[in-house]
This record gives C-alpha cells, structure tokens and sequence, in this order.
C-alpha cells in the first residue's frame, strides 16, 4: 500500500484577498430562432446553508493509513437499452476489424509534444479510475482517481498523497468516497475539489473543499452537502464541476436505491464564502425539462481562457442512447439576481453509442459506457465539447463540437481510426493565444486487440482539421480486476495553464500497468504529462521515454538497477528525491551512450521509506519512478 506521508513541512505562500473576478466576456442570450424547449420551468429550491465541515491543514501526523482499504467497487452507469444498441453492433465491428494505423496529417502546423510527464495515482482501491486533474498559474498540481488525492509541482515533483479516508480523515464518512472531480479556479487563484459520499439515500452527500491558497498543500475548507437534496430515496452520482465569476456549479444524476434514474440537479453556490471558511448559501435546480428527451449529465462549460464569466454559466448536454440533437441549458444569472434556467435544443450529426473495446493480451472488454458529453469550455461565444461515440462499423471515435451561442448552429467533427482502434473518454481545452483562435487539445483513450490501454492527446486547429494523435503513454499490460469485463475511463483529467503567452496543457489519463510492490497486477495507473505544440510530431509507439526505462528491483533492500536506451547523445540525471520534492542524492549526471545503458547503484545512506528517481534531460523529463527502500 502507498505510505501515507508525513506532512511535517508545509510550504507557506502569502494568502491572497479573494474579490469577485471580472469575467473576460458577458454571456450571451440565445436567439428567437432557437427552439426554445422550456423557459423557466425548472425548479429552484429556497436558499439552504451549509456550515463549514471540517478544515483540512494537512498537517497531522497520525498513520492514518492503518484504515482498512475498501473492496473494489464498479458501479452501474448506463440502462439496458444502451446494452442493446451497443451489443447489436458486435458483428459489424467485428467484421470491419483491419489493424492499420493512423496515417500522418501533413498539412498541420501543430502536433502534439510531451513536455513534463510522471506517473502518479494508482488504482488500488476502485474501478473505474474516474481521473481528474488542474494545475494553477503557479504551477501546483493536484490529480484525483477514485484511490485519492496528490500534489506535484510543474516540474513533476511529488508533494502529498493520501487515499480518500485519510485526506479527510472524518470518522463520521463511513460510506464509499469516489468521482472525485477537480478545477482551477484561475479568477480566483483557488482549486475546487468535489468527492461523493454514498451510494444509498441516506449515505449521499457532495462533499466540496475550496482551497485556502493557490498552492493546496496550505489545506481547504470542507462543505458536505446533502446527496438527496429533494429527500425522495435517491442518491448523487456521475458529478461535474465548473466555475462563473461569483458561483460554482455542481452537476449530477439522482438515483434511486434499485439504480434506475430519477433526474438531474443543479448546485448553484456562491464561491467567496467558500473560499474564506465561512458558512455557504446555495440553492439547487430539479425537475429539468424533459422534452424532447430528459436531462441527464448536464457538464458546465467554465471559460477557456485566464479568468471567468457570467453572471450564470452556459451547460450541454446529450442523450447518451444517440440522437442528432444536443441540448444548451442557460443558467441565466447568480444566485443573487433573479436567475431562471432556460433549455434550447440544437441540430447535430447523428451520434450513437459502440460496443466495449477489446485489448492485447485478454479477453476481457473495456467498458466505454455510452456516448453522454464528457467535458465542455466557453470561449468567445462557443461552448466547445466532447464525448466518444460511433464513428463507423461500431468503432468509438472522439466527437468534438462547438456550440455557438448566437445562432442555432452545432458544428462537429469525429477524430478515430474505424476498424484498428477504440478512442475514448476524451477531455477538451483551449489550445490558443487569442480568444477568436478556436484550436483546441484533447486527451483521449485508447486501446485494440493490438495494443494494451494507452493514453494519447491530439490538436484540431481553428479550421477544425485535425493533427495525427501523439502517445503520451503506452500500456504496460492488460486490465484484470473484475470477474467480468472491465470499467475503463469514466474520465480523462485536462486543464490548461494559464502563465504564459505560449500554450501549455496537462492532462492526466489512465493506462494498463503492474504495481509491483504492492502485487497488484492487471490494473490501472495514471500518467500525468504537459502538452505543447511544435511543428515535429511527437512521441509514437515505438520511441516512447516510458517504454524504454525500467528499474528493479522495487522495493529494493540495498541494490538498484536502471536500465535504458537513449537514441541521441544528450546529457542525463538521475537522482532520487524525497516525498518533499528535494533532492537527496544524485546517483548519475553524465552523457550516456546511444543504445542500451544498465547502471547499477546502492541505497548508501538512505533510510527506508519512500522516494522518487528522477530520470531526466536537459529538454525533458524521462521518468519520474516511485522506488521504496525497505530496511
């Protein structure tokens, strides 16, 4: 099991004053010529207060990782009639099946390149991983799956990391922690954390933590809200999160306790007493438009670029069965003002959902769900989004769109490789310097009866063309964890960083790994990497850093080999840091020859616990490898 670190050092930073953030645009009312599904009809609660839960200092010192680890958990996230479609196309996909590749797009000016990029949370506890990352202007990061929490800095150094129990460490949370999702709020200079509680009505509860500074190891201020706000026997599941000027926006789906869905609701909570500790004012939205189809995973859309918008937040949302419409929700204004919740109906291509994908080594399936919006921005009067969904012969492809909101237009185009690869779980951000520029990066995963479970990112640019997709991260092994087939995804972490004039994005996304220290075999990790744009293409398959570099043993007693293969003469280190992200001992700098290279060190003075080696060059980060020393 992870060690649950001593947090005996706390980096200080200067608490800033939280204001109301000034958005970079107004939001815009959508036209007469929209089809105006229901104006108003949504139904908004009376103010409710919620009192400050608990205050996490990061401070203590107690093992608090004694905690037993829950059994995993896989729950059900789609109906049966989305069984049928998807297994009515087992056939034809079958059929269709070619293993090729994705062929080079030439004509791009921008390609995907892999800056900073580490391996971080692992899946001990549940499956799915559900990741979710962000990172600050300052350059924290925090990354979440269903096992926990961790930090790093944008150097790739680890910070902090706790399983779920641990991070609030509240004997009163008895129930299963999971679908943590996480932002940046960039006009507040804060991170926003929700985790849910329970998978009964009377265990549900949204947990929201606001950070107290930009940088989270400084701790946050814990809300637990009611999980069935309409007391109706159900239960909050499937949460997604974004940010206005002067609100957050908690979205999910209401369950009953036999599984069947009940509706979707909307947190509305203004943020600044959050932020300061204080007791929280919010009000919820329930009983959504139902036609021409029920609401269901409505995905805010914060804003793309530094800062934030409003007053309200523009979401979307689709029929995860298939149709050839989407549905723009507006949240018209703050919870202050006189909001109403208004619902359009827009045209698209018809999407539809595809049968599982298969991977290398196993029979088992990877569960791609069905085809609901998983992720969504607004910039300049578009909400930019994506899902996955059949893009031919029932091979899933990323479906990426944008809405623009004064006029009823939806333009969409799919990005896959019908008959060789599943493309799946995608997540969107702005990849542009100027507001009008619409490029875009997306993460995505992917896997085949060739490969095993991968991370990979793709550019589509202001014309909506498309870059050939680079690797990020290779799979190490098939997935193995439930008796049956396997959940994959049901998300892709992405944020974009907001500190220079040149792009810069991270992604987090999870791939087939061993964890050999802890005998857990045929499950996932999460690789964290930042992505920039060059005009050479990036990592593929056969060249990737992280396929190339591997140490054992691990846990090691005294001895530790390293071996790995270099294609250019370039200088290299290698050095071991400590949970605190510092160097302790640098056991190589030097520049090793082209080919195969096996170094051999010893532990020396370290004391038993846990480390990071650090393999790097002078232009990027090669590996980023947990080791633990025994005694």
């Amino acid at each position: 099991m992870k060690t649950n670190y001593l947090k005996s050092i706390v980096l200080t930073f200067c608490i800033l004053t939280i204001g109301i953030a000034q958005g970079q645009e107004k939001k815009e009312t959508p036209p007469l010529n929209y089809e105006l599904v229901e104006k108003n009809a949504a139904q908004k609660s009376a103010p409710l207060t919620s009192t400050l839960f608990k205050e996490i200092t990061h401070t203590e010192s107690a093992n608090k990782w004694a905690i037993s680890v829950k059994p995993t958990f896989s729950k059900k996230h789609y109906s049966q009639d989305i069984i049928d479609i998807k297994e009515s196309k087992i056939q034809k996909k079958i059929n269709s099946y070619n293993e090729s590749e994705e062929l080079p797009k030439s004509a791009m000016t921008v390609n995907p390149t892999i800056g900073t990029n580490f391996e971080a949370n692992w899946s001990l506890v549940g499956t799915p991983p559900d990741n979710s990352m962000a990172i600050s202007n300052g350059g924290y990061i925090v990354t979440a799956n269903n096992d926990g929490i961790e930090y790093y800095n944008a150097s790739g150094s680890f910070l902090y990391f706790d399983f779920w129990s641990d991070f609030f460490n509240d004997n009163t949370l008895t129930a299963t922690l999971y679908d943590p999702k996480v932002i940046y709020d960039s006009g507040s200079d804060r991170f926003v954390l929700v985790v849910l509680h329970g998978s009964t009505a009377s265990t549900s509860k949204v947990i929201v933590c606001f950070s107290k500074t930009n940088n989270p190891q400084n701790g946050w201020w814990v809300y637990k809200l009611t999980g069935n706000p309409l007391n109706n026997n159900c239960w909050f599941d499937y949460p997604a999160l974004g940010v206005s000027n002067n609100e957050i926006y908690v979205t999910g789906n209401l369950f009953v306790t036999n599984g069947s869905f009940n509706q979707s609701v909307i947190y509305q909570i203004p943020k600044a007493a959050g932020f300061a500790g204080n007791n929280i004012n919010w009000q919820y939205w329930s009983n959504l438009s139902s036609s021409p189809y029920g609401a269901f995973t409505l995905v805010p859309a914060s804003y793309g670029h530094q800062g934030n918008y409003g007053p309200g937040i523009y979401l979307v949302s689709n029929k995860s069965g298939g149709d050839n419409r989407i549905r723009l929700w507006d949240l018209t204004d703050d919870m202050s003002g006189s909001p109403s919740l208004n619902s359009y109906t827009i045209n698209t291509t018809s999407y539809s959902p595809s049968p599982d994908s298969w991977q290398l080594g196993n029979n088992d399936k990877l569960d791609n769900g069905d085809c609901r919006i998983q992720n969504a921005f607004y910039l300049n009067g578009i909400v930019h989004f994506v899902f996955h969904s059949d893009i031919g012969s029932g091979w899933n492809g990323v479906n990426y769109n944008r809405l623009t909101v004064s006029n009823s237009t939806n333009q969409s185009s799919t990005f896959g490789l019908q008959g060789s690869y599943d493309y799946s779980y995608p997540a969107v951000v702005p990849f542009s310097t100027s507001t009008s520029d619409k490029s875009v990066m997306i993460a995505f995963l992917r896997s085949s009866s060739s490969i095993y479970p991968q991370v990979r990112v793709v550019n589509c640019d202001n014309n909506m063309q498309w870059s050939s997709s680079t690797l990020v991260k290779t799979g190490e092994t098939f997935v193995n964890i439930l008796s049956g087939d396997e959940r994959w995804g049901d998300y892709t972490g992405i944020s974009r960083r907001h500190n220079s004039g040149t792009p810069r994005i991270w992604l987090a996304g999870c791939y087939g790994a061993n964890i050999v220290s802890q005998s857990a075999y045929n499950t996932w990790k999460t690789w964290v990497a930042e992505i920039y744009g060059t005009s050479t293409v990036g990592l593929n398959d056969d060249i990737s850093s992280s396929n190339t570099i591997s140490m054992f043993p691990n846990p090691t007693y005294d001895l530790i080999n390293i071996f790995f293969t270099t294609e250019n003469s370039e200088k290299t280190t290698i050095q071991i840091l400590d949970i605190n992200g510092r160097v302790v001992k640098i056991l190589y700098r030097d520049t090793p020859k082209v080919g195969e290279n096996k170094l051999t060190f010893n532990k020396g003075a370290l004391t038993a616990g846990t480390y990071f080696v650090n393999i790097s060059t002078s232009s990027k980060t090669l590996k980023n490898e947990k080791l633990i020393i025994l005694d």
